[in-house]
């Protein structure tokens, strides 16, 4: 997998390499795929939300650029992996999904793998997570049509925001947001397809 569909594809951080050979990913999908688990497409795993793909996973952290001492904010766990290679990078890493059964099940997977450093909380993530901001990263893993201003609130200055963007059925684009002194810019990477960010009614 790392080999033949990331490092083949352009992801040439030694750290991302590395990070996606140590997080097992079979842990982090349906029993019924656990024999796919390393094929480089995404996979459903359940409630309507899927687990991305090797590859998105590994452009995502690497354009994160997530360092040792870093706080980072996942919006949308899934089931999570992406959580675990976050993991591997920040010294603390907090992430919410907004499907109870979802939050609860990679709640133990990462407990079951020693991921003591990975907090998980069941919520809507439009709001972040207040009180532990700033944030020097924030990554979500669903697309909404615009990034929620709290979220944006909630980055630390020079920190990193990286979102798929647009509308469903519409190009989504990865962008990545940054809060310099100057301001926050914004830049697009890659044209994605994600699921839906949802919110609680």
């Amino acid at each position: 997998m790392v080999n033949e569909q990331i490092a083949a594809r352009g992801v040439k951080n030694p750290r991302v390499l590395d990070a996606m050979g140590t997080v097992p990913r079979h842990r982090f999908v349906p029993p019924a795929l656990v024999s796919r688990a390393y094929d480089d497409s995404p996979m459903p795993i359940g409630h309507g939300q899927t687990i991305s793909q090797p590859f998105i996973v590994a452009h995502m952290t690497e354009a994160l650029d997530i360092q040792r001492l870093h706080t980072v904010l996942e919006i949308g766990t899934g089931s999570g992996y992406q959580a675990a290679v976050l993991g591997e990078f920040a010294r603390t890493v907090y992430t919410i999904e907004i499907v109870p059964e979802l939050a609860r099940g990679a709640a133990a997977t990462l407990k079951a793998l020693g991921y003591s450093n990975v907090h998980v909380r069941a919520g809507d993530g439009y709001a972040g997570w207040p009180e532990h901001s700033p944030f020097d990263r924030i990554m979500l893993t669903a697309a909404p049509e615009e990034i929620p201003k709290p979220l944006i609130d909630q980055l630390a200055p020079g920190g990193r925001l990286l979102a798929p963007v647009g509308e469903q059925g519409a190009v989504q684009w990865l962008t990545i947001v940054e809060k310099t002194p100057q301001g926050i810019t914004e830049r697009r990477t890659l044209p994605v397809r994600f699921v839906p960010f949802t919110r609680s009614r």
